[in-house]
């Protein structure tokens, strides 16, 4: 079975105000493209359709559009992310399964399996379920949303979250007992050695929803979602990454999707294929503001983060023509000063840590500790 991945759709999210609504719809339009051109038959999204509990109306419309295209070509199965709000996701799913659209909330309640097209659910239980192809291909997923307490209906207690995410996999590993078939597991979490990027939330910093390796299920192929850094992280186990650039960090980084042959002898032709509609990130830097200006109308096809290294500070009029480029995202100078540098920038764009980390210091005069950090940043985990 031919099989697509990709996840962190993040469809809303702003780059430090600016709407990308036109970049999200050609993204889709292009996923589907590659699904035509590699004769896809499943594409999975591993979580993080929308940045927000609540998404616009425009972002919704975007991300149904865009996925009606794509089943118009191929099966595809998604999985509610920790920015999902997955009763809203999932509110859809007796429609979109119409669609030969399956979409995985919580885990707790089966697909309804039928043959809507030439790749379908034939057998499906609670957090699992096994796709069939035209040729009689199988295979078996275990599908594993973001996973917490309150998505999983369940209290506190004091079973550990290493105990419960065995748990939790071992549940959507129920139905493959006997069967000998290709496997993926389709997850939305945070497995340890996984580098992040300034655009995802620092909720996991602290180290206590971090799933180790030796946790993940027998399979052939992890398809993993919440880091935006395409990586591999050894034997099957798999980020696709976001297929945009989000933060200027991400601007030396490409962008893809998963692209694979799934048999009986295991994953085959595995391939990435860029990603090249959405418009590029770009860091540059510039001696004097003729520079910039030089560099902004350079790349006027990139949004872009320029540095200025400057030796007196800027007029209005230069200011003003910095900003006529659209392209120009974040302004930053460097003014040189008496043999002292005197930095020029902003909050806007710093992570939730390095905020409080700052606010930290200018109120108390010390860093703040680990478990302070650890502490605020669990306050922010979207439940």
């Amino acid at each position: 079975m031919k099989i697509l991945h990709t996840s962190d759709l993040h469809i809303g999210k702003k780059l430090m105000g600016r709407e990308r609504y036109k970049e999200y719809r050609a993204v889709l339009s292009e996923i589907c493209r590659i699904c035509k051109w590699e004769s896809v038959e499943l594409v999975l999204i591993a979580g993080d359709i929308y940045d927000n509990y609540l998404p616009s109306a425009e972002a919704e419309e975007i991300f149904y559009s865009g996925i009606k295209q794509i089943s118009q070509v191929c099966a595809v199965l998604i999985i509610a992310g920790n920015h999902d709000d997955y009763l809203r996701l999932s509110a859809a799913a007796s429609f979109a399964e119409d669609a030969n659209v399956y979409i995985v909330g919580n885990g707790l309640t089966p697909i309804n399996c039928a043959k809507r097209g030439g790749t379908y659910p034939v057998s499906s239980g609670c957090g699992w379920v096994i796709f069939q192809n035209s040729n009689g291909e199988k295979v078996y997923i275990n599908t594993l949303p973001y996973p917490n307490e309150a998505r999983f209906k369940e209290g506190k207690s004091e079973e550990s979250f290493e105990e419960k995410m065995h748990r939790w996999i071992n549940l959507g590993e129920a139905g493959k007992e006997h069967l000998k078939i290709p496997s993926v597991f389709l997850a939305h979490i945070f497995v340890a050695g996984g580098t992040v990027t300034e655009s995802e939330r620092e909720i996991d910093l602290g180290g206590t929803r971090l799933v180790a390796k030796n946790l993940l299920p027998d399979c052939n192929y992890c398809a993993l979602g919440h880091l935006h850094k395409r990586q591999h992280l050894g034997n099957n186990i798999y980020y696709s990454g976001s297929p945009m650039q989000f933060s200027f960090d991400e601007s030396n980084l490409e962008k893809s999707v998963n692209v694979f042959d799934l048999t009986e002898r295991g994953v085959e032709n595995l391939k990435k294929v860029n990603i090249e509609s959405a418009v590029k990130l770009v860091r540059l830097q510039a001696n004097g503001v003729e520079g910039g200006l030089n560099l902004l109308s350079e790349y006027k096809g990139y949004y872009v983060e320029l540095t200025l290294n400057l030796t007196e500070p800027m007029t209005p009029t230069e200011i003003a023509a910095l900003h006529s480029y659209e392209n120009l995202i974040s302004l930053k100078a460097e003014i040189k000063n008496l043999g002292k540098s005197i930095g020029v920038t902003s909050n806007k764009g710093k992570t939730s840590s390095q905020l409080f980390s700052d606010y930290y210091k200018s109120r108390y005069g010390a860093e703040v500790s680990k478990q302070l950090l650890a502490l605020f940043l669990s306050l922010t985990e979207e439940e």
